[in-house]
C-alpha cells in the first residue's frame, strides 16, 4: 500500500455544457496519479474555481491519501466564512482527492466509503420534458404542446426507465414555459401561486402520467417556487394524484415540518444544504420523507456522514445529480455503498458532445445504473474534448432569466 501520494498541483478546467459550463477538479500528485472530480457554479454559486485556486496553495504538498486531514484543515482556514462557496470549494477538492486515493489503492472509490451495497441503483429520468421545453436548442426534440409531453412519458416508458422527475409548466396558448418564479424567472418576488399556476400543473402531470401510463413512478419538482401558503395549494390541488414524492426547497425547518404534516405526497428536500449541521435541523423537525444531498457540494465523504444521520432518524437519502457524467458517476458510489438510500437522479437527455467529454458513460439497463468496478470513481475528463468545446463567458442559473428571454 503507498503510504504517501503527495499533491503536486491542483488545476481547474471547464467547458461548454450547451445553456451552462462544466467545471473539473485536476489533482497531480508527485507520483503520477491524477484525481478527477466535478463541481458546478452555475447554479445560483459564482466563485466556486476561484475559492478552489485560492485554497490550492495548502493542498500542494500535501498526502492526498490523508483527505480527512486535508478537509479539517480546510475548513479551519476558513471557518469564520463556512458554507457557501466556499464549502462547495472543499467538496469539490475532497472529491478528487477521493478520486487519488482510490487510484493509489487500484480499486473503486465506493470501496473506501465501506464497499458496495448494491451493483446497481435504480435511477429516474429528471427534468422529463423540462429540459425539451426550456432548452429546445440543445435538447431534441423539442417539447411545443401537451403533445409532446405525452410522447416523452412513453419515451420513459419504452426506455424501460421505472420513475421520471418533471418541474411547473404554465401553457400560454397551448405551449409550455417553465415557471421558476423561486429563480427570478418571470420575476415575481413574491412567489405566490395563482389559479392558472395550479391549472396547467396540474394538465402538465395529467399529460405525463397518460403518456407513461400507471406503472412508472412519477416525481414532481416545486424548487423554491412557492412560500408555504403556495406550496400547500398544490398540494391540494394534487392530491389525488398518484406521486412518488413532491420535492420542495425551504430555508425554514418548521415551514417545511408543517407543510409535510399536511401533505398527502412524501416530500423529498434539502438538495442545496451544506453540511451536516445545516441538515440536522430538518431531521430533528421531521420535515421530510426523503433528504437530498448533493455529493459534488458537500463532498462524498461528508455526504457519508449526514447520510448515517439521516439513518438515525429513520430518513433515506438521495443524490442531487443534474451536471455532467463525471458527478453521475460520483454520485453512483456514494448510492452503491450508502444503506438508506432511496432512488438516484440522473439526466438522461443529454448534450450532442457529452459522450466526447469523458473517457466513459454511465451504463444504464432496465432504468438501474450499473455501479463500475473500474479504479476512481470508473470515468474522468478527457481534456482533448474538453479544450474541443470551450468556455462560454455566461451560462447556468444566474443567465437563465436572459437566455430564456431570447
Amino acid at each position: 500500500m503507498t503510504k504517501t501520494s503527495n499533491v503536486r498541483s491542483v488545476e481547474t478546467l471547464s467547458c461548454d455544457a450547451g445553456w451552462r459550463n462544466y467545471h473539473f477538479v485536476k489533482v497531480m500528485t508527485e507520483d503520477g496519479i491524477v484525481g478527477w472530480s466535478e463541481f458546478d457554479e452555475g447554479f445560483g454559486s459564482p466563485g466556486v474555481s476561484a475559492a478552489i485556486e485560492r485554497l490550492s496553495a495548502r493542498v500542494v504538498g500535501k498526502n492526498a491519501l490523508q483527505h480527512e486531514r486535508i478537509h479539517a484543515e480546510l475548513f479551519s482556514a476558513t471557518r469564520p466564512a463556512a458554507g457557501g462557496v466556499v464549502a462547495q470549494a472543499l467538496g469539490a477538492i475532497e472529491n478528487a482527492l477521493l478520486d487519488v486515493k482510490a487510484k493509489a489503492l487500484g480499486v473503486p472509490c465506493y470501496e473506501l466509503l465501506g464497499g458496495k451495497i448494491r451493483d446497481r441503483v435504480r435511477v429516474y429520468w429528471s427534468h422529463c420534458a423540462t429540459w425539451r421545453i426550456n432548452h429546445p436548442d440543445w435538447f431534441k426534440p423539442a417539447i411545443t404542446d401537451l403533445d409532446g409531453v405525452k410522447s416523452i412519458g412513453r419515451e420513459v416508458r419504452e426506455k424501460r426507465f421505472t420513475a421520471l422527475k418533471t418541474n411547473i409548466f404554465v401553457y400560454t396558448d397551448g405551449r409550455p414555459q417553465g415557471w421558476r418564479p423561486g429563480f427570478g424567472v418571470p420575476f415575481e418576488p413574491e412567489i405566490n401561486v395563482d389559479r392558472r399556476v395550479l391549472r396547467d400543473l396540474c394538465m402538465h402531470l395529467e399529460a405525463i402520467r397518460d403518456g407513461a401510463g400507471p406503472d412508472i413512478d412519477i416525481l414532481l419538482d416545486l424548487n423554491f417556487n412557492a412560500k408555504t401558503e403556495g406550496y400547500l395549494k398544490i398540494l391540494r390541488a394534487i392530491r389525488d394524484m398518484d406521486l412518488f414524492w413532491v420535492e420542495i426547497d425551504s430555508f425554514n425547518p418548521q415551514a417545511l415540518g408543517y407543510i409535510r404534516r399536511q401533505s398527502p405526497h412524501p416530500i423529498s428536500s434539502c438538495e442545496t444544504l451544506l453540511g451536516l449541521r445545516e441538515f440536522l435541523p430538518y431531521f430533528t423537525e421531521q420535515a421530510i420523507d426523503v433528504a437530498i444531498i448533493d455529493t459534488p457540494w458537500n463532498g462524498v465523504w461528508q455526504s457519508m456522514k449526514i447520510a448515517a444521520a439521516a439513518e438515525a432518524f429513520e430518513v433515506n437519502v438521495a443524490p442531487h445529480n443534474f451536471y455532467g457524467h463525471l458527478c453521475t458517476m460520483m454520485n453512483a458510489h456514494f448510492c452503491a455503498a450508502v444503506p438508506n438510500f432511496r432512488i438516484m437522479e440522473t439526466d438522461i437527455d443529454r448534450l450532442a458532445w457529452d459522450h466526447e467529454l469523458f473517457t466513459h458513460v454511465p451504463e444504464i439497463i432496465d432504468g438501474h445504473l450499473v455501479i463500475p468496478d473500474r479504479p476512481g470513481w470508473g470515468t474522468e475528463p478527457n481534456e482533448e474534448g474538453l479544450r474541443a468545446h470551450p468556455p462560454k463567458n455566461k451560462g447556468g442559473l444566474l443567465n437563465y432569466g436572459q437566455m430564456a428571454k431570447r
